[in-house]
């Protein structure tokens, strides 16, 4: 339970250096890394036909489907217990062990399941290739949870700019000479294989290797003892990605094949924008670990509150670029015959809205041991997302259906999140409602705008405007702790943490 503790400007200090280094090194190597990934993306979007394209992605979203069930959720529990282990190298091999069993049942479960819903010889040769990256995945993500766990984020981020690199060179590959969908896949397991050596070499603080792994016994009683303790955290991974990428499937069993393709571009422009809140998710999450463990209620409210005022902007800021310049960027990138893609993106991105400030509300949920609580608000999310999507397309037969079902849910979700948060007394219900009604007005304000400002001079005066307004915010602020020097406990925990 979190108490009043003393304050101090010591641990804010280390908060802040090192939330800025672990993020910065993170921002740094995903920028470089979505410009590849997202070269490489381009590439195969020009140089296959649609039906191979929309094939391929099929193939990929059904592994990443069958990933988010493979770990069986047991990431962010091991972020939490190897941070009061007292025998940490047997835990991380234990843990990476479990993650490589369930890599290769879930593999199977991956074959099993694309030879139910497709009968289409392509697809299952794809699937088989592609689904080998579950069992690499899972070894690789225990690994990554490791460096979160001990603010190391700095090696997974190099790693997988190295991988980014090798992907983008097989893209300049397949643009001079061009190269089938199957050699392309095999390609790229290549690929994964060389990232799973460098991560256990590298990325594990030489904890484990292929010799040490092996000695590590897990029975079956542990392992079923383990997901019987932590299922709240399998049913939320899965849930997260059933929200984005089942709809992938829909589309393609209800809608033309070329809508999965126009989905799919949609869903990776947003998936870009998403980058920078879940980086910095991956230090802010074991600090208020850290905070609430220590109980200082105080720097633990202020610390969520300034985090999610910068996700709440930062929602905004990706809205307002994407609505002005969708038209433009869209086009240009994947080429004239996806052009309405851009109108599809634009409906997608009402959903960045709300998803860093739910992401930051999730991890929070987590940290207070509220697993459960979240594991619900999840489940619902889902089954309104899917049952929305399933019904819009089935009436409506466009894929508008499945962007403002996705939005609809998290809304919820959110909602949901923010109820628990006031009841718990980590926000107000005016602190809770501020959200939805600046959101709700700045998006407006910016549409009615549009109809009669330039979209792309209504982005730089609007946002010239908001930064105007939270620097004067900021100076009436200072102004008033000078007029009133006697802090409360937050506005002393506020100044520390900067």
């Amino acid at each position: 339970m979190l108490k009043n503790n003393k304050l101090t400007g010591k641990i804010p200090l280390l908060f802040k250096s090192v939330l800025f280094q672990n993020s910065s090194w993170g921002i740094i190597s995903q920028i470089l890394q979505t410009i590849l990934l997202s070269l490489f993306f381009v590439i195969l979007a020009r140089k296959y036909s649609t039906a191979e394209f929309s094939k391929y992605i099929i193939a990929t979203v059904l592994y990443q489907l069958i990933t988010a069930f493979s770990a069986m959720g047991l990431s962010q529990w091991f972020i939490r217990e190897i941070a009061v282990t007292t025998n940490k190298k047997d835990l991380v091999g234990k843990f990476i062990k479990v993650q490589l069993y369930f890599g290769i049942l879930f593999y199977a479960v991956n074959i099993c399941c694309v030879n139910l819903l497709y009968e289409d010889h392509f697809i299952r040769m794809l699937s088989v290739l592609v689904g080998i990256n579950i069992i690499f995945d899972n070894i690789i993500n225990a690994i990554k949870c490791l460096n979160i766990a001990d603010f190391e984020q700095k090696k997974t981020f190099i790693i997988l700019t190295v991988e980014a690199i090798l992907k983008f060179l097989i893209g300049c590959v397949v643009f001079i000479f061009p190269m089938s969908l199957i050699t392309l896949s095999v390609a790229l397991i290549v690929v994964r294989f060389i990232t799973l050596n460098l991560f256990i070499k590298v990325g594990s603080s030489s904890l484990i290797n292929l010799k040490t792994l092996w000695k590590y016994k897990i029975s079956l009683s542990d392992t079923r003892y383990l997901v019987l303790l932590n299922w709240p955290f399998i049913i939320i991974s899965g849930v997260s990605i059933i929200n984005w990428r089942v709809a992938n499937i829909l589309i393609s069993k209800m809608l033309p094949i070329a809508d999965v393709a126009n989905y799919e571009i949609s869903y990776k422009i947003f998936s870009i924008a998403q980058i920078l809140p879940v980086i910095i998710s991956s230090t802010v999450f074991p600090l208020l670990i850290k905070l609430y463990i220590e109980g200082d209620i105080e720097r633990f409210r202020v610390f969520y509150r300034k985090i999610h005022l910068y996700y709440l902007l930062f929602g905004l800021l990706s809205f307002t670029f994407i609505y002005s310049f969708a038209d433009f960027l869209v086009p240009l990138a994947f080429g004239t015959k996806y052009g309405i893609a851009a109108a599809y993106t634009k409906q997608m991105f009402l959903t960045i809205l709300v998803f860093p400030t739910a992401f930051l509300q999730a991890n929070l949920l987590i940290a207070m041991k509220l697993e459960k609580k979240d594991m619900l608000f999840n489940i619902v999310m889902m089954l309104v997302n899917i049952s929305a999507c399933f019904l819009g397309l089935h009436y409506l037969k466009t894929l508008s259906a499945v962007n403002y079902s996705i939005f609809f849910s998290f809304l919820i979700f959110h909602v949901l999140q923010d109820i628990l948060l006031v009841r718990g007394k980590i926000v107000t219900m005016k602190q809770a409602l501020s959200f939805y009604l600046i959101t709700g007005s700045f998006v407006s304000a910016f549409i009615l705008l549009n109809k009669y400002i330039n979209a792309n001079w209504l982005f730089v005066i609007y946002w010239f405007t908001i930064i105007c307004l939270l620097i004067s915010a900021n100076k009436l602020k200072e102004l008033a702790s000078k007029i009133h020097p006697n802090f409360s406990k937050e506005a002393i925990a506020e100044s520390e943490l900067g």
